[in-house]
């Protein structure tokens, strides 16, 4: 990535980051756009992601992950399906202060997610290669977090084993998921559903917040 590019990219960053109101020191900005440019380099081998340029990687995955965090919870939160790392790596750049956990079945992203937390010294951010069904923590989350990993449904039935008590779901969406939210309604009280611009983006994005009815065991 030569050094006009990241200037640029750097500069849209720190302007998205304002406008969704985030506070973000220039160190924070310089770890975001070193992900990203990792990212780029990364994807050309192992096709992490469909998207190529870094410019829409910075819209559509960066700042797609960081309009979020004004509506984060807990103090312990797990990424399922984080994939490339994402929401879990912006987050975790940005709130030094949380324990992530980044979870993947995928041996390739799992590895470049390795690379992440040793290249830019993410030490409150683990990274798990597993299926989730078979993953088990010592400590249960306050939150489980997932950005187009699967329906609500298949979150719930398939995730509720890691939520400690009164944890909650987070699961980034597109357009408003009626027919999900329909199909969870049994078996979980939906905190709220709140819509999110992402800076850059025309697209629809909301965040669904759910809590199981019957709450697992302390």
């Amino acid at each position: 990535m030569s050094t006009i590019l990241r200037d640029e990219l750097s500069s849209e960053l720190s302007a998205g980051c304002a406008e969704l109101k985030l506070e973000v020191s220039e160190q924070q900005v310089e770890a975001l756009c070193d992900y990203l440019e990792l990212l780029a380099k990364w994807n050309k081998a192992y096709n992490l992601t469909a998207v190529r340029e870094p410019s829409a990687m910075l819209r559509k995955h960066l700042l797609d992950s960081l309009a979020i965090a004004p509506l984060l919870v807990g103090e312990r939160l797990i990424d399922v399906g984080t994939g490339a790392g994402l929401p879990g790596v912006p987050l975790a750049i940005l709130y030094p202060e949380r324990e992530f956990h980044l979870l993947d079945s995928n041996s390739k992203k799992t590895r470049f997610l390795f690379q992440v937390k040793t290249a830019l010294g993410l030490d409150n951010m683990s990274v798990h290669h597993a299926r989730v069904e078979s993953f088990q923590a010592a400590q249960k989350f306050d939150a489980v977090l997932s950005r187009a990993f699967a329906s609500l449904d298949d979150m719930v039935s398939g995730c509720r084993h890691l939520l400690a008590p009164k944890g909650q779901f987070l699961a980034m969406k597109g357009i408003w998921p009626e027919e999900e939210l329909a199909a969870v309604a049994k078996v979980c009280d939906i905190l709220s559903v709140t819509a999110v611009a992402v800076p850059g983006l025309p697209d629809q994005r909301h965040l669904v917040a759910m809590v199981l009815r019957d709450q697992p065991a302390a």
